[in-house]
């Protein structure tokens, strides 16, 4: 299964595309939409669909997993971010791809196998899973290869596949 992972935000959308068979991992690439900070923010979020566009193209994932969104501190800034993950989400949906939010506690669980990890725990073990010599840059790139290992390791169980997704 080839897996895009996506850290959404509005200046940098962190992005990481995976191959999973089996149990073995395969990391096909990973970087970053980046937007310049001046830019009018429609052409922000126009950058970022054809980013996103570009990376559908070159990659052919098979599902696109994304990070919940959770307003914390600045309300503003979530409300830009969650502009351009409608963005992203779209663009995913034109392609046909399904589409699976994970919380970021969720993302260390499946990839650290504790839900209080710190980043750089999280980011070590990507590094480690995927083979890699060194930890992605920039650190949204890293978050983004987290979250295809997430749904790997989640996503890919009999209980989502049917449809549940909260056991109690």
């Amino acid at each position: 299964m080839r897996i895009l992972g996506i850290d959404p935000g509005y200046a940098i959308v962190g992005w990481g595309a995976v191959d999973y068979q089996g149990s073995r991992f395969s990391c096909m690439g990973y970087g970053a939409v980046t937007t310049p900070a001046g830019m009018d923010f429609p052409q922000r979020l126009d950058m970022i669909y054809t980013g996103m566009e570009n990376l559908f193209e070159t990659y052919k994932p098979e599902a696109l997993a994304i990070e919940q969104l959770f307003f914390t501190n600045n309300k503003t800034t979530g409300i830009a971010v969650a502009e351009a993950r409608g963005v992203i989400l779209l663009c995913a949906a034109r392609h046909g791809l399904p589409i699976y939010e994970y919380t970021p506690m969720q993302v260390k669980q499946a990839v650290v196998g504790y839900g209080k990890a710190t980043k750089q725990q999280v980011m070590e073990m990507t590094r480690r899973l995927l083979g890699l010599q060194a930890i992605p840059k920039p650190d949204d790139a890293a978050d983004g290869l987290a979250m295809a290992i997430c749904h790997a390791h989640t996503g890919s169980s009999a209980f989502t596949r049917l449809g549940i997704k909260n056991l109690r």
